[in-house]
């Protein structure tokens, strides 16, 4: 066996360890160092805590494992509820967040679905990277009551799929798209700020990782099904230290009449 065949088949038994590491709530700090993501000019978190702390209870939808509305904890208002639909991190949303008195509901996150809650139980719906069912949300927040969302805009990283021979599954999600639903369904849209940066890997097995980990990106990604687009980056980051790709968030709030 050639160097070059010996050294080929080191990366893939590599990359194939990263795919089998496991991925629970939504913390990519095993990718510390090696993604670098930049972040925008605005903060969800803020904006969130200082909702929370003029609110009398929230909704957070798609909390994942409750990391993030466990980190702004100081500003929950007296009654907090969570969604979360896939099971390892429901499991991990529920072990974090019911001992502290959170309602956590098994949903899934998606536009279309119910929710178990009542006409304008809240008084403010947080939702960071869930899908938006913007008709559920008016009706479940009170007259006067808010609605914070961070969202990953449809063109996301679109040219890291186009290295795996993937497009955008939601090329429309956007805020052109859901200004006009969040008007018909009777709120007022506040703000909206969109925002492009960086997404920097180091490593192609940092991909790999970030892959399997939001597997709606490339779907049906695996080394072995994609084992020529790794190789392709490979030699792209031998000469270029790096690989960077086009990040796109947006952020909306919106108001109920």
């Amino acid at each position: 066996m050639s160097t070059c065949s010996r050294q080929n088949e080191k990366l893939i038994e590599g990359w194939k360890a990263e795919e089998g590491k496991p991925f629970t709530g939504w913390d990519f700090s095993y990718l510390d160092g090696r993604m670098l993501l930049e972040q925008p000019p605005w903060s969800y978190s803020t904006r969130a805590c200082e909702l929370m702390r003029s609110s009398a209870s929230v909704l957070d939808i798609a909390t994942g494992g409750g990391e993030r509305l466990l980190s702004m904890r100081d500003s929950w208002p007296e009654t907090v509820a969570a969604t979360e639909g896939y099971p390892p991190n429901l499991a991990l949303a529920r072990q974090r967040l019911e001992p502290l008195g959170v309602r956590v509901e098994d949903l899934n996150n998606d536009e279309y679905s119910p929710m178990p809650f009542e006409d304008g139980e809240f008084s403010l719906i947080l939702n960071r990277h869930g899908a938006l069912h913007v008709d559920e949300i008016a009706r479940m927040l009170v007259p006067g009551g808010r609605l914070l969302t961070r969202q990953v805009h449809g063109l996301w990283a679109q040219d890291l799929l186009a290295a795996f021979d993937a497009t955008p599954q939601w090329p429309d999600a956007t805020p052109q798209k859901y200004a006009p639903l969040m008007r018909a369904a009777g709120l007022s849209v506040v703000d909206v700020q969109e925002w492009s940066g960086r997404l920097v890997f180091t490593d192609v097995g940092a991909i790999v990782y970030y892959l399997k980990a939001v597997p709606w990106l490339v779907p049906g990604f695996t080394v072995g099904s994609h084992t020529a687009n790794l190789m392709a980056l490979q030699k792209q980051i031998l000469s270029r230290g790096e690989l960077v790709y086009e990040a796109r968030n947006y952020l909306m709030e919106a108001a109920k009449a």
